[in-house]
């Protein structure tokens, strides 16, 4: 059964372009019991009964604010709209059909969805996330419990995909509790909370709770009201030892100007990793969930944090490569090792390529793939420079090289055609080519490529979702019988293949193909 969408492929692999990241693991068949829990580093910034916090007061204070209370104002709504419709990316993008979701179950998407794990094959990751930022019809038994839209929302934040996180909970609106409150975390990794602020005076339907409130009020330079609203806090017994000791110091930090730094919170969140930031005292990055490296990216941080931040979050697809390259060219490495050396080795090959020099290419593009390699990021290095290596004039083991990189890329297509085929195996071009015809295999991996490529009919296990148009569920579930790229069982490579090309997703079934050719283990 095809999808009867015409350029379906093309317009998801345009739909790419536009962001990347994210990912699954290989379970065919999820359980009805797997958690449906939000992230658990979420701060609690709302209150989830939607009551209204006790205003402070104090009868012996004339000229100081004494309510920390939001502002009443006309209260925003959503419409009739299901928050799990709402997307970023129309059909005329994705070329997805109508029905994509529609005749899934919320109950068989959501487990699936929240299993998918986090290093995924670059190809199938950019596909997942054009997925989660569609604007789809929802599924057929969607409620305003919106869980649909939250595991898509909580997917990226799981890979520190702030950015599209952030786009996707805009476009829904702040009034909903469970929204707005990772709306204000993400603004909070992103520096953006004073706008966060700003949304929670101004909805009366969000709850804060005193840690958000105090803060918001702080952000806004009324230090009194988060004074008295501390005050407030300690007297109900609603704020614990710790939190006083952390907000007292963001309150008035020259108070305890020469104490030993606070302990580590136990839980740290958003909320308070950025106020142990605002009182001199951050918390490492390291061992934080992926979306605290979004705060590594800050002009604040020095080159060394911000270039490790960012080959992280690459990593994840939650930014663009171009990011990376771009930090990996601000100046000169101040030492070796690590780091020092893959920024050492791109600023080389940068200059080569500028130059047009085949020979001075040729003598810095193994070193640096090799660089990359090391750290994961031989893909993000194929998708930028990938392109650049077709027409570069390189021959021998230089032009071997370029094959790899150019294969791996979004000109995969181009580089099938063009000089670099040549010293390439001749099962890359019949793949980027969708022309496997009889193509002869050397290995199980490449035998299941070629299988999956030719089934005439869908696997056994897809049948009854594709006869039933389940079609989303089937795209979750072929991604995850390929989340193990290059290491995934055979079996399960031919089945997901065929499945993403019965879907007519022929792109993303290549580009996946050839990422396993390309990175699994060298002989």
């Amino acid at each position: 059964m095809q999808i009867s969408k015409p350029g379906l492929a093309a317009g998801v692999w345009t739909a790419l372009t536009v962001w990347t990241g994210l990912a699954p693991l290989p379970v065919l068949a999820q359980s009805q019991e797997a958690p449906l829990s939000a992230i658990e580093w979420l701060s609690d910034v709302v209150r989830g009964d939607g009551a209204a916090l006790p205003e402070a007061s104090d009868e012996g204070a004339n000229d100081v604010a004494i309510s920390a209370t939001a502002t009443q104002v006309t209260t925003m709504t959503l419409g009739q709209l299901k928050l799990d419709a709402v997307g970023l990316l129309p059909r005329a993008t994705t070329g997805l059909p109508a029905d994509f979701w529609a005749r899934s179950s919320v109950q068989d998407l959501v487990p699936i969805l929240r299993n998918l794990r986090g290093d995924l094959p670059p190809p199938l990751s950019q596909f997942l996330t054009t997925l989660l930022l569609a604007e789809l019809p929802a599924p057929v038994d969607s409620t305003d419990d919106a869980e649909m839209f939250l595991a898509r929302v909580d997917k990226f934040l799981e890979l520190g995909a702030l950015d599209q996180a952030q786009a996707l909970l805009a476009r829904a609106g702040p009034a909903r509790p469970e929204v707005f409150g990772r709306w204000f975390d993400v603004s909070l990794l992103t520096g953006q909370e004073d706008q966060a602020c700003v949304t929670m005076q101004q909805t009366p339907s969000i709850a804060p709770t005193y840690p958000a409130r105090i803060l918001c009020l702080a952000r806004n330079g009324d230090w009194a009201a988060a004074a008295l609203t501390l005050n407030t806090g300690k007297a109900l017994g609603v704020i614990t030892d710790k939190e006083d000791a952390l907000l007292a110091r963001f309150l008035d930090p020259d108070l305890f100007e020469g104490e030993p730094f606070l302990p580590v919170p136990d839980r740290i969140t958003p909320l308070y990793f950025r106020m142990h930031e605002a009182i001199g005292e951050p918390l490492s990055l390291g061992g934080l969930p992926h979306a605290f490296a979004y705060r590594g990216l800050s002009e604040t941080n020095g080159w060394k944090a911000r270039l490790s931040a960012a080959e992280r979050l690459v990593r994840t697809g939650a930014i663009a490569p171009g990011t990376l390259f771009s930090l990996y060219s601000e100046r000169s490495p101040a030492a070796s090792g690590g780091v020092w050396d893959r920024a050492r080795a791109i600023q080389e090959f940068e200059a080569a390529l500028a130059s047009s020099d085949p020979a001075r290419i040729a003598a810095t593009l193994a070193p640096a793939m090799r660089a990359m390699r090391s750290a994961g990021l031989d893909h993000a290095f194929a998708q930028s420079y990938g392109p650049k290596l077709i027409d570069a004039g390189l021959t021998g083991d230089a032009a071997s090289s370029a094959a790899r990189a150019a294969f791996m890329s979004k000109d995969y297509e181009v580089a099938a055609n063009s000089p670099l085929a040549n010293v390439a195996p001749a099962l890359w071009s019949a793949v980027a080519k969708g022309q496997l015809g009889e193509q002869s295999s050397e290995d199980a991996l490449e035998a299941a490529i070629i299988a999956g490529f030719s089934a005439a009919k869908p696997p056994a296990a897809f049948a009854e979702p594709l006869g039933e148009r389940r079609l989303g569920e089937v795209a979750l579930q072929a991604i995850a019988l390929l989340a193990d790229g290059p290491r995934t069982d055979p079996a399960d490579v031919e089945r997901g293949l065929a499945a993403l090309s019965i879907l007519g997703l022929d792109d993303i079934a290549r580009q996946t193909a050839l990422h396993m050719l390309l990175t699994r283990p060298r002989a």
